[in-house]
């Protein structure tokens, strides 16, 4: 029994140790498949993968990388139609200084679509520039062979797709991880093979079956433990302390809705517009520094814009539907507050010039909102505490300083003028 046991321990390192070679060489795969994938990055210097993100980022609200014209014209050719050298590069980075200077070829894309001022982007490098271009042209002409006719000075350099790279090593991954599991459960398979053979019944010499030492020795040890009281005191007690510990975790998070970020019937992106277009949050919110709510914006402020910008966008097309309909949006409400607690985003907002951020997050960062605070009563009670009231060419407050600083040197806060009264929010 002990040789027989001996042979299967061997079996088993045997098999760790093919495990690791396996994975070894899996790893050197995916190593020498992604140095592949760089090595077959566009020539000439030209990122097209980075020049997706950056024409994703700052290109794709007004063209589009086909024939289709959307607020500009579509991109496609864009290297054949426009004059050779820099050009490109100088109208990118500042349109308005090559119109101004009488640019023919300027003058003419300006007036074609409709005298409408394209986004200067000096920030863009000239690597970065060439990165959007390489971008257009692979994204815009289906993937052909190297061919022998000539290529213009302004043709994007000929080269693999960047999504091979990346497929390639996600083939490799997955193959991985199929294996290690396919290995880990052999292991499984080896173990219960040993276990079931060590505790089966051995047959003695006269043809009868007694049960192993092992067998025995395991159901001796599980009987007793089931019928000692201390360990059955002990287990049943744990049980009630997880199961008390996950109600009362339960009990308290009843409400919150932190994290919650639900899809919008139209696809609305803060980060484009309070981040990039840095459009004032109150343009659309229009109650926030007058009244309680901050207000769902009306269709007609996105027609402020929409009207002429990207009109042919599905998601514009919603808000059109919308108007001739005669129907409201049906917004889903992300952040919320029991009925019992009064908040006043005025009183916050233009009194205390709270910042939107400190309650909503970085709101200007996210594609789709999400609640990024609790907003229970502990945190705006903390933020009471920590916050001090700007009483800055506010006569209101002159009083109420002069009284705080003869009994603290400390700075007035919002909890020392009434901040944590129930009243304020309860009433």
């Amino acid at each position: 029994m002990l040789i027989h046991s001996n042979n299967k321990v061997h079996k088993m390192s045997r098999l760790y140790k093919l495990c690791g070679a396996i994975v070894l060489l899996l790893m050197l795969l995916a190593s020498n498949s992604q140095v592949k994938a760089q090595d077959a990055a566009p020539a000439g210097g030209a990122d097209a993968e980075k020049g997706k993100t950056l024409f994703t980022n700052n290109c794709a609200q007004c063209h589009s990388v086909t024939d289709e014209k959307v607020v500009g014209p579509g991109l496609k050719g864009i290297r054949d139609r426009a004059p050779g050298g820099d050009w490109l590069h100088k109208w990118i980075k500042n349109s308005s200084a090559l119109i101004a200077s009488g640019d023919q070829y300027a003058n003419q894309v300006f007036n074609a679509n409709g005298k409408i001022q394209m986004s200067s982007f000096p920030s863009l490098s000239d690597a970065d520039i060439d990165g959007i271009l390489a971008y257009v042209d692979q994204a815009s002409a289906p993937a052909k062979p190297a061919a022998g006719g000539e290529q213009g000075n302004n043709t994007a350099p000929a080269g693999a797709t960047a999504s091979s790279g990346p497929s390639e090593m996600f083939t490799v991954v997955l193959v991985a991880l199929l294996v290690v599991m396919l290995l880990v459960l052999g292991v499984l398979l080896v173990i219960v093979t040993i276990l079931s053979k060590a505790v089966s019944p051995v047959t003695t010499t006269d043809g009868t079956q007694v049960p192993s030492a092992f067998g025995q020795k395991l159901r001796t040890g599980l009987s007793n433990a089931f019928n000692n009281p201390t360990l059955r005191s002990i287990v049943i007690w744990l049980f009630l302390l997880v199961a008390a510990k996950e109600t009362i975790d339960g009990a308290y998070g009843v409400g919150i809705q932190q994290g919650y970020a639900p899809k919008q019937p139209i696809a609305y992106s803060h980060k484009l517009h309070a981040g990039q277009y840095k459009i004032d949050c109150n343009y659309c919110h229009t109650g926030a520094q007058k009244g309680k709510n901050a207000t769902i914006p009306a269709a007609n402020i996105c027609m402020n814009c929409h009207g002429v910008i990207k009109k042919e966008s599905p998601e514009i097309q919603k808000i059109y539907a919308a108007i001739e309909n005669n129907r409201p949006i049906e917004w889903i409400r992300v952040h919320n507050l029991p009925d019992l607690a009064y908040f006043n985003h005025s009183q916050h907002v233009n009194v205390g010039n709270v910042a939107c951020q400190t309650c909503h997050g970085e709101i200007e960062k996210m594609e789709v909102v999400e609640a990024r605070t609790s907003l229970t009563m502990g945190w705006c009670i903390d933020c009471h505490r920590r916050t001090d009231v700007n009483t800055k060419d506010n006569a209101y407050y002159d009083k109420l300083v002069a009284l705080h600083r003869k009994e603290s040197k400390d700075p007035l806060k919002v909890a020392n003028i009434g901040g944590l009264e129930c009243s304020k929010c309860h009433y």
